[in-house]
C-alpha cells in the first residue's frame, strides 16, 4: 500500500543528482529501493487498478538505471516515472498517463510524446468530422481540472476550419500534454498523493480513451 513518499526520498534524489557515480549509488542504494522505487510501484499499482480491466493497458515502473546502448555519460537517471499505456513498438507514439518525481516537483497527469504523422492525420480528420464531441470533451476537462489541453504546434497549419476554437487543437504537432505538478513538499510525503493523482487520472480517462483510439484505430 502507497504510504507516500519521504524526506529520505528527496535526500536521495538531490543525492543522485550531486553524487551521479557507481559508487555513491552501491553506498545509497537500499536509501534508493526504500524510499524511491517501492513507493513508485506501490503508487503504480494502486493508479493502475481502474485501468487493469481494459484490454491492453499495462503498468510501466521505470529504473533509475541508464541505458548503457543509448552512451550517456551519466549512469543513473535522476528520478522514476510510471505510467499507463497501450503496448507499441515505440512507447513514444501511443498516449500515456504518467507520474514522475524528480529532486524539485512530482509531475502526472496526460501525454503523447510523439504521434506517428500517419496517427496526426487520423487525428486532424477526426476532429474535422466530429468537432463537437473533442471540444466538449476538453471543455469538460478544463472546468473539472483547471488544466488546458496544450501541444508543440506546426508552423503552418496543415488544414483550415470554419471552427476558430477547433483551430488550435488541428495546429497540434507533438509533446500533447495536459498536466500538473507540485513542488516538493509536505503534499508530497502522504497517501493523499495517491489520492489526488488517481482523481485526475480519472479525469483524464476519456481524453486517454480518445488517443488511444487515434494512435490504435
Amino acid at each position: 500500500m502507497f504510504q507516500g513518499f519521504a524526506p529520505e526520498t528527496v535526500d536521495f534524489l538531490w543525492g543522485i543528482r550531486m553524487n551521479n557515480n557507481r559508487e555513491w549509488f552501491t553506498a545509497h542504494k537500499e536509501d534508493y529501493v526504500k524510499y524511491l522505487y517501492e513507493p513508485m510501484k506501490a503508487l503504480g499499482a494502486e493508479l493502475f487498478q481502474p485501468f487493469a480491466q481494459e484490454p491492453g493497458n499495462f503498468l510501466k515502473v521505470s529504473r533509475i538505471y541508464r541505458d548503457a546502448r543509448l552512451h550517456h555519460p551519466l549512469p543513473y537517471k535522476e528520478g522514476l516515472w510510471l505510467s499507463i499505456r497501450r503496448p507499441g513498438p515505440w512507447e513514444g507514439e501511443n498516449p500515456c498517463l504518467y507520474f514522475e518525481i524528480v529532486p524539485e516537483r512530482v509531475s502526472y497527469g496526460f501525454f503523447l510524446w510523439k504521434p506517428k504523422p500517419a496517427t496526426q492525420e487520423v487525428y486532424r480528420q477526426r476532429l474535422l468530422a466530429e468537432p463537437r464531441p473533442f471540444l466538449e470533451m476538453v471543455q469538460t476537462l478544463r472546468e473539472n481540472t483547471g488544466l488546458e489541453l496544450t501541444a508543440t504546434p506546426y508552423k503552418r497549419p496543415k488544414v483550415q476550419t470554419d471552427i476558430p476554437e477547433l483551430a488550435p487543437y488541428l495546429a497540434f504537432k507533438s509533446e500533447i500534454a495536459c498536466d500538473t505538478q507540485i513542488p516538493m513538499s509536505e503534499a508530497v510525503f502522504g497517501p493523499e498523493l495517491k489520492d489526488r493523482v488517481a482523481e485526475l487520472f480519472r479525469e483524464l480517462r476519456p481524453l486517454y480513451h480518445f488517443f488511444n483510439s487515434v494512435c490504435n484505430p
